[in-house]
């Protein structure tokens, strides 16, 4: 007797993800620069593979690690939503210093995430 079907993760796994501190200095030194709605953004494009997130977040930014938390995941799901948009690119994302996440941010997020399509 088979179980249950395997449910398709959602989750942003470790091949989605920008790893190690020689990755972040990259796509700092060689990426595209870009300002939008407070939010800077780095982008590297790359030749293949899937995009890859990056998030630069400190206590400056937020005060409170929930408050923290709460960013770095409305961040997560926004890219996780468009990242087949994306294309094969390295994506740091840091916020706005002071910001307060509420139910804007998500959606203004998504939003930014799609005008880095190439």
């Amino acid at each position: 007797m088979r179980g249950a079907p395997a449910k398709k993760r959602l989750g942003i796994g470790p091949r989605r993800r920008l790893r190690g501190s020689a990755a972040f200095e990259t796509v700092l030194r060689s990426g595209r620069r870009s300002t939008r709605g407070g939010f800077v953004f780095y982008t590297l494009r790359r030749e293949a593979g899937p995009p890859r997130l990056g998030i630069l977040l400190s206590r400056r930014h937020a005060a409170k690690a929930s408050v923290r938390n709460r960013i770095k995941r409305c961040i997560r799901e926004a890219f996780r939503l468009e990242q087949e948009a994306i294309g094969a690119a390295d994506v740091l994302v840091r916020p706005p210093y002071g910001m307060k996440p509420d139910g804007r941010l998500f959606a203004r997020l998504r939003a930014l995430f799609a005008e880095l399509r190439p």
